[in-house]
């Protein structure tokens, strides 16, 4: 059994080793500082006698290292070899991990009834799962990035220890998943506790990072198996990113840290003074701004719409009117350019709703024209009413049944859509019937 001694001893990146055993490209050293992926993070790259290891798992107590398949040359049993663990991607998950317990600790202090559902690293971002009473919003995430970066501010330090099982699990708070964490659990009854400040300092819990006494807070305490940095001061700046929810209860925080923060924070600044540019404001003053922006597209949408509504009871008002033999009522029937059937309704109803005039119609029949030709068919309310009065419900029937598409509506108002035909054919048809 040869268990990966990167967790215990996170800083190494050279070493040597003799080989126990190879089966095709899977090697096995009698020791060995490369990471195995488990519980979110992801194994180390690197190589074995400048071979690519292309992967690293854990096996049956041993830690496989799977070699590069287009490797000229691989060891044999019993030889030495010189590792090199990837410094750079070791460093990357090492901060990412820590990062993602520190977020988690900043979530202790703003999120009721707090569960660990298990996190992720990628190259770019990480993801942590929390399992929280209500759905985080973006006040809440805010918060969540600020006590985070609090927690790198305040330089905690980062240890980690071994732990019989039942001691572990008695630890005020602990953060335990066996599901999610199975790297921390040994094989045997011990558990690998991994601890940001002084486990039972003075200040657990406080909202700011702030603390009295002589010893830093305890921020988190969680089972882990994962490599980690000493002190939260190695972090560098956190981001968060965005919220979703995977599942019911559960919440998923996203988080960048390091160079993927800064770059990431500096295209945010550089959003925001476009957009302060843009509205002639200073950054802090955006959301006034912004509101009221969305004050005067409001107004301009109100009138643009009632604009919009005149213009389009102008044009039904000058529709042709023709007499239907099937009901006796006048009908105003014609072509409709630029408008959907719900932007009619308003405008046919108010020119039906006009006082009486030589001429009037009693109903509308607009066929809307473009790529998606449909019908509208309103009725004046005085023109319901006995056994030949007009329906708009039945018209639009009528011209579905004929032309296709579906629809419906009542007696005064209705519309049709999916009409197979050119909307003039609609149209003589509706005169014509």
């Amino acid at each position: 059994m040869t268990a990966s001694r990167a967790p215990a001893e996170p800083d190494v990146r050279e070493f040597e080793a003799t080989v126990e055993s190879v089966d095709g490209r899977e090697v096995v050293l009698d020791e060995t500082y490369f990471y195995a992926e488990s519980g979110g993070q992801p194994a180390d790259r690197g190589t074995i006698d400048g071979v690519l290891v292309a992967d690293v798992t854990e096996r049956d107590g041993d830690v496989v290292h799977l070699l590069d398949e287009n490797a000229e040359t691989l060891p044999d049993a019993g030889e030495t070899v010189s590792a090199i663990v990837d410094d750079a991607f070791r460093t990357y998950c090492t901060r990412a991990h820590t990062a993602s317990h520190v977020l988690y600790g900043a979530a202790r202090r703003t999120c009721e009834d707090l569960g660990y559902a298990g996190f992720d690293i990628s190259e770019t971002k990480v993801r942590v799962d929390l399992t929280t009473a209500e759905p985080l919003d973006d006040t809440d995430l805010v918060e969540l990035e600020r006590l985070a970066n609090r927690a790198v501010w305040d330089s905690l330090p980062v240890s980690w220890e071994t732990l019989p099982e039942d001691e572990a699990r008695a630890l005020d708070g602990i953060a335990f998943n066996t599901k999610t964490e199975e790297g921390a659990m040994s094989g045997s009854e011990a558990v690998r506790v991994v601890t940001i400040g002084e486990r039972g300092g003075e200040g657990n819990g406080e909202r700011d990072g702030e603390h009295s006494g002589e010893d830093p807070p305890t921020w988190d305490v969680a089972a882990c198996g994962g490599t980690h940095v000493r002190n939260t001061s190695e972090l560098g700046p956190i981001s968060v990113l965005d919220r979703s929810n995977p599942g019911e209860g559960v919440t998923r925080v996203e988080f960048a840290v390091g160079p993927t923060a800064i770059d990431h924070d500096a295209a945010v600044h550089a959003a925001a003074l476009d957009a302060a540019t843009a509205l002639d404001a200073r950054v802090g003053d955006l959301p006034n701004a912004v509101d009221r922006l969305r004050d005067r597209t409001d107004r301009l949408e109100a009138d643009l719409q009632a604009a919009t509504a005149d213009l389009l009871a102008a044009r039904l008002r000058e529709l042709p009117t023709t007499e239907a033999d099937a009901d006796g009522a006048t009908w105003a029937v014609g072509t409709v350019d630029d408008a959907g059937p719900n932007d009619l309704r308003e405008p046919a109803q108010r020119v039906l709703g006009e006082e009486v005039s030589p001429g009037a119609p009693d109903a509308i029949a607009a066929v809307g024209t473009g790529d998606a030709p449909f019908v509208v068919a309103a009725v004046a309310d005085g023109a319901v009413g006995g056994d030949n009065a007009p329906d708009a419900g039945a018209i639009v029937a009528a011209v579905t049944d004929e032309f296709g598409g579906g629809g419906g509506g009542g007696p005064t108002f209705a519309q049709g859509g999916g009409l197979d035909a050119d909307p003039e054919a609609v149209v003589a048809w509706l005169r014509d019937r």
